[in-house]
């Protein structure tokens, strides 16, 4: 059993350091936000995520998982400092390190015995050289130390699967022996281990988002072309992801990427190649392409109600970036909504899981407890969010309690078209034929 300090109980710092306390480590999860730590004390989730609760429960009971405030408790006995704090962007789309600099400064003004510290947060390249700095000037006293880069690969919704049974293990360190200590904690998951200098897999976690990013972009473009041309872009994604050198995922044609690591990563990247000379013209067009799709969005719809949404009656179907969470952090829903507001519509929303959270975000959205009560009165609805229990909606129900021009755009691609069409609904998706006609 090791005992593991874990900064920053959001998204990332909780689902790791409860997952590290399942794995039979000793845990202590520090934040700054006494109520988060206070509601986490009680069992009170700070954020939406499948097996979470359950896994926080099972392991405070059991011992190994404690929540504080206090960094001199967090750190005393600790081996390793998991740092997981939020790195938002900045204005110019580089990130903001503000949480990580005082993170790494508390650590060096509590710590009394050598530590090592683990960088988990996405962080720019060069961070762990910049962090060790910080922490040797604002050590009272010298004590050893290293610092090792640890990026996370986490997809919300899956988060816990994902940290169970990871792809690889990327570690970044000038400490060979410091690396391999963190090696081993991460032997039980059975995944390949990378080892490599800091800067590098610093860069591995922003060159692997984007490119995930990009992959999503181009289906998305290739989605207007197959629309243009006739072809069926579900079609072309599963023949394409036949290809091993291509692969499946990440090839589901829609409104784009969201969330809090697809954007800030891709504009975090893209600015540290400008800070040095170059030209990410393919960072660049990503984000171009993924913004695109919310206005394109709008477009559509504003076409199917005749060339004016002002005074009609507009349901979202999903607020959340994607399925299983409540994370509205650069959500489509928030332009779309924005958009059509502003044109004049009246809009409606309905999340499985996200309504509170976007009632702030949202407040001139009409939130509703059900699908089909959003759906009463509606001129359109837009299929915002995959959730699974949109796709067993029925459809001729939620038909009959639209207005008569009953559009339905499908964002997501969730819906057969044909039988769409056959219910009654002025039908439009994302690359399926020509207009979305699927013929």
């Amino acid at each position: 059993m090791k005992q593991i300090c874990v900064v920053g109980v959001g998204y990332v710092g909780l689902v790791s350091g409860a997952c590290f306390a399942d794995l039979g480590n000793r845990v202590i999860a520090l934040d700054i936000d006494e109520k988060r730590v206070e509601n986490l004390n009680k069992g009170i989730m700070p954020i939406y995520e499948p097996r979470l609760e359950e896994l926080v429960e099972r392991n405070v009971k059991a011992g190994r998982l404690t929540f504080t405030t206090s960094y001199k408790e967090a750190l005393k006995g600790s081996e390793f400092a998991f740092i997981a704090v939020g790195t938002p962007s900045g204005v110019d789309g580089d990130a903001d390190l503000q949480y990580v600099a005082s993170a790494a400064r508390a650590i060096a003004e509590n710590m009394s015995d050598e530590l090592i510290l683990v960088n988990k947060s996405t962080v720019p390249v060069g961070t762990g050289d910049w962090v060790a700095d910080i922490v040797k000037e604002a050590q009272p006293e010298p004590i050893d130390f290293s610092v090792v880069s640890c990026p996370e690969f986490l997809r919300e919704g899956s988060a816990i699967g994902d940290f169970m049974n990871p792809h690889r293990t990327v570690l970044g360190s000038q400490d060979p022996e410091a690396a391999e200590k963190v090696a081993h904690i991460h032997l039980p998951l059975r995944a390949p281990i990378v080892i490599t200098n800091l800067r590098t897999a610093e860069m591995i976690k922003y060159a692997s988002n984007a490119f995930l990013a990009t992959k999503i972009s181009f289906i998305n473009e290739v989605a207007d072309i197959c629309e243009a041309l006739g072809a069926d872009v579900k079609e072309v994604a599963i023949g394409m992801g036949y290809d091993k050198r291509i692969g499946p995922m990440f090839l589901d044609a829609g409104l784009g990427w969201g969330g809090s690591c697809f954007p800030k990563d891709v504009k975090a990247l893209a600015f540290m190649a400008e800070e040095q000379g170059l030209d990410p013209k393919i960072l660049n067009k990503t984000l171009d392409v993924n913004y695109e799709r919310r206005d394109m969005v709008v477009e559509h719809v504003t076409q199917m109600l005749g060339g004016d949404t002002k005074g009609k009656t507009i349901g979202l179907l999903g607020l959340a970036f994607k399925p299983n969470t409540d994370d509205m952090r650069d959500a489509p829903s928030i332009d779309i909504a924005n958009a059509l507001n502003t044109a004049g519509a009246t809009v409606r929303g309905y999340d499985p899981v996200s309504m509170d959270v976007a009632r702030d975000l949202l407040p001139a959205v009409d939130m509703f407890e059900n699908p089909y009560d959003m759906a009463k009165g509606c001129d359109a609805l837009i299929v915002v969010t995959e959730w699974n229990e949109f796709k067993q909606l029925s459809l001729k129900e939620v038909k009959d309690l639209m207005k008569e021009s009953a559009v339905l755009f499908d964002g997501r691609n969730i819906y057969d078209p044909a039988d769409a069409r056959e219910i009654g609904f002025n039908y439009r998706a994302m690359g399926r034929g020509y207009n979305g006609s699927g013929s």
